[in-house]
């Protein structure tokens, strides 16, 4: 009587292990085994992190196994098992590994294909066609679009974490509840202690650090020692938490009117603003997606105001990056005046904390939440939907949109509803946040997410024109290591541009994204089809890059930049000056968020720059969802450069007071999912 042994792996996760019921039914090209009992409670099996493996007997040799089913049947109290990987050993000796890396619930039963990786053209049998189109009709009912707000990417129809597909909820939700991780990030702080205070002003600057009692960072503090710098000011342009903003300014918008004689004394080459500009020594930001954006007014004792300011940045004969005019609203006029570094010391001032504060809105809500977040999101539920986990695209996306559509989930429940968390502190809440949303899907495109395209977009891709814009420098040696590895990878399957346009679950997963994701909108420029492998690794290394890199990139700085209060404000109580010489340190500390909201804020940013627990970094795929050889050798030369590029920055940083590290691979987790 032939004899298989099954080996089988439960996950470590907290509550990974069952005392149900498991049973097995091997399928194998001749035909099935008996549907065979795995374990009984009683027999302390498939408890977390066991290897457990058990002996099939057959009447007659099942042939070449090619689906191996499992059932879960309740014992007693009803658990959920986690199951890792199932390992088939034939009669003859051979070992068939089928991944799994999903959970097990209730009285469910899950099929799993062997693990080599297939396209559809590679599947002939009609067991192998049915599974796969089984797959996807079971998971498209289980991940269906809906729209959150009108004008926003599509995202997971589900109110709660509770009402997702078990195999894409946290492990455990503890670790991503906002409310708890930012309370309890104020009690680390040591910044409680004045949330009894909450409407009440700080009393001057340096007021401000009693919340900075419990810090010890070398950034944070930095910041708060010489924030107040023009170079400070000009640096965060280039590596602070939000390095996107600053453009080339190759024509002075009619909007505002700066001339020579305004920043004369700013320019250092002996040549006119016109011929700065034309030199390539002129760069703007300019927040115009902030223009008529509604400020927060859930708080009828706190009114809060918001700006949408234009500032013009020159580099100097050092190569420093400075702010030379700022103009606090969209429209110039007498009621909107430039703003100087010649111009009265608490004048200047305050028109760069103005553009600090605009600057942080466009952060969370444009560079970080829209650009990384909400578009990963359409990306895993479409991956989720179109391709089946054979598929070596789902296998290769897989590890970038983990937790994704969960922490989503939980900031749509908790953060950015209404009401919710992201209301108490800052200018944007109370639906401002959606109005900026709005406003930069109109603006979106998915050039803007390919990172050589976006920086040469902007003007600022050469090296010998703005040398210190390690933004830039590191993470095109992200985005060319992450792209390597994807060709590597997409050439094992695709020999051709033929096997990609042929690909009919490839297209489909393209065209969700396109069509349902993003509402079918082409002004956004994303790909309805993709025909050559060229097209297909760049979009996958989007996919890929956003996930890890980029949000790595404008996520993991904020305590750094943003813990000081007065370099990032997430609200100002008075509104922007009209005029000059009115502006004194009372009217800035007035103007600056109040000791509660202060106190959030602090909570906010520490929360969100903190690695989770067991953190997975980039390259590291713990879960073999693969088990070629080609494409393990392709994930430990990925691995390698990976490492070389972290070397290189570690290197660089040496001896810097401020390090840059936001894009060194060792500090950037798979996916978002914080």
């Amino acid at each position: 009587m032939p004899s298989y042994t099954v080996t089988v792996a439960t996950g470590s996760q907290w509550f990974a292990g069952t005392d149900d019921y498991i049973y097995l039914t091997l399928v194998g090209s001749e035909g099935c085994s008996e549907r065979t009992l795995l374990d009984k409670a009683f027999y302390n099996d498939f408890e977390r992190g066991a290897v457990d493996s058990y002996d099939v007997n057959v009447a007659e040799d099942v042939g070449e196994i090619q689906l191996v089913k499992i059932e879960k049947r309740k014992y007693w109290v009803q658990d959920d098992w986690y199951c890792k990987y199932i390992t088939v050993k034939t009669p003859a000796g051979d070992y068939v590994e089928f991944p799994c890396y999903r959970w097990v619930s209730d009285e469910q039963e899950i099929v799993l294909r062997d693990g080599t990786a297939r396209l559809p053209k590679d599947d002939v049998t009609q067991v192998a066609k049915q599974h796969r189109r089984k797959e996807l009709e079971e998971r498209q009912k289980l991940y269906r679009w809906m729209e959150w707000h009108p004008g926003f990417p599509l995202s997971i129809d589900a109110k709660t974490c509770k009402d997702l597909p078990r195999d894409i909820q946290f492990d455990s939700e503890k670790g991503v509840d906002f409310i708890l991780n930012y309370t309890k990030a104020m009690e680390n702080l040591y910044v409680n202690r004045f949330m009894h205070m909450f409407q009440s002003s700080w009393s001057d600057f340096a007021d401000f650090e009693k919340i900075f009692l419990r810090i010890s960072n070398t950034i944070s503090e930095y910041v708060m020692q010489h924030w107040q710098e023009d170079f400070m000011f000009g640096y965060q342009y280039l590596n602070g938490c939000n390095p996107v903003m600053i453009q080339k300014c190759t024509k002075l918008p009619d909007k505002f009117p700066v001339t020579t004689e305004m920043v004369d004394c700013s320019l250092e080459r002996n040549l006119t603003l016109e011929e700065e500009i034309k030199a390539g020594n002129v760069y703007i930001a300019d927040y115009s997606l902030l223009d008529g954006v509604s400020a927060n007014s859930t708080d009828p004792c706190t009114i809060q105001y918001l700006a949408a300011p234009i500032c013009l940045l020159y580099k100097n004969l050092q190569n420093k990056v400075l702010p030379i005019a700022i103009q606090l609203a969209q429209t110039p006029g007498e009621n909107n005046p430039i703003y100087l570094p010649s111009d009265e010391k608490y004048d200047w001032l305050l028109a760069k904390i103005w553009v600090r504060s605009s600057d942080f809105h466009i952060h969370q809500t444009v560079t970080h939440l829209l650009r990384t977040h909400l578009i990963s999101e359409v990306f895993g539920i479409a991956m989720y939907r179109q391709l089946p986990a054979v598929h070596p695209l789902f296998k290769l996306i897989l590890p970038h949109v983990k937790f994704t559509i969960a922490i989503n989930t939980k900031a749509r429940e908790q953060l950015i509803c209404e009401c919710g968390l992201f209301d108490k502190a800052n200018a944007t809440g109370g639906g401002g946040h959606v109005q900026l949303v709005q406003r930069a899907m109109k603006q979106f495109k998915f050039s803007s997410l390919c990172f050589p395209e976006e920086i040469q977009m902007r003007g600022v891709d050469s090296k010998e024109e703005l040398p210190y814009y390690l933004y830039r420098d590191d993470g095109n040696m992200v985005w060319e290591a992450t792209k390597s590895f994807v060709s590597d990878v997409v050439n094992i399957y695709y020999d051709s541009d033929e096997t990609v346009s042929t690909d009919v679950e490839l297209q489909a997963f393209v065209k969700d994204v396109c069509v349902f994701g993003l509402n079918g909108n082409e002004d956004l420029g994303f790909p309805k089809t993709i025909m050559t492998r060229d097209k297909l690794i760049e979009y996958v290394t989007v996919i890929i890059f956003v996930a890890s890199s980029q949000h790595a990139a404008v996520n993991f700085g904020q305590f750094d930049w943003c813990s000081w209060i007065p370099n990032s404000p997430p609200t100002m109580r008075r509104p922007p000056p009209t005029e000059k010489g009115v502006v004194t340190i009372n009217y800035i500390i007035e103007s600056l968020p109040d000791r509660g909201r202060s106190c959030w804020h602090l909570g906010a940013v520490w929360a969100l720059s903190q690695f989770q627990e067991n953190e997975l970094f980039l390259g590291m795929y713990t879960d073999e969802h693969f088990i070629e050889k080609p494409v393990k050798n392709a994930m430990k030369k990925f691995r390698k450069k990976l490492d070389e590029i972290s070397n290189i920055i570690k290197e660089r940083n040496k001896n810097k007071k401020l390090p840059y590290y936001y894009f060194s691979p060792d500090r950037i987790p798979n996916s978002v999912a914080v």
